[in-house]
């Protein structure tokens, strides 16, 4: 969506939703001190070459909090990550952890000209916060930031009642 408008601007949207997204930039820089190092996303790379279908499982216990006191997470909803995640091509997955590590989209989120929804979950171990909803919020005019208290990134899956209303409400006004 951030690039999106940052290429092609706002004149074909009328609402816009970020959901546990990585904007504005996730990699720590001198600029983004509060990023992540380029460490985090070697390991993520080299997970994915060495054994990219236990790299996947275990990705999955954090992406929906399941690593944490009281979690409800399925085994089916790990299996259905797991199966998604395994249809991606190495060489894809490779480029994808380059362009949602390293892409800066600070110009493109200022660019946002429609009422936009952030959601995202404090308790993300994937995308923090902190480096990202937090500093989305403050770059898009007007937007409206909606904090799940202890929610993981698959905010979709593990929230997905209050999401959903979350959601209606907003396109529906």
């Amino acid at each position: 969506m951030a690039r999106y408008v940052g290429r092609h601007g706002n004149a074909r949207l009328r609402k816009a939703v970020l959901l546990g997204a990585v904007p504005p930039l996730m990699l720590k820089t001198a600029g983004n001190p509060g990023g992540l190092p380029m460490s985090v996303f070697d390991e993520i790379r080299a997970g994915i070459s060495a054994d990219r279908s236990q790299f996947y499982m275990d990705l999955s216990l954090p992406f929906y909090g399941g690593n944490l006191p009281g979690s409800k997470v399925s085994q089916g909803v790990r299996d259905a990550f797991w199966f998604q995640s395994m249809q991606v091509g190495l060489k894809a997955a490779f480029d994808c952890v380059k362009e949602f590590s390293e892409t800066d989209f600070t110009d493109d989120l200022r660019k946002f000209e429609v009422p936009t929804l952030i959601v995202h979950g404090d308790g993300d171990q994937i995308v923090p916060i902190k480096a990202s909803a937090l500093l989305s919020s403050k770059l898009i005019k007007g937007s409206t930031l909606k904090i799940y208290p202890g929610a993981p990134h698959g905010i979709a899956q593990t929230h997905k009642e209050q999401f959903n209303a979350d959601l209606l409400a907003f396109i529906s006004d």
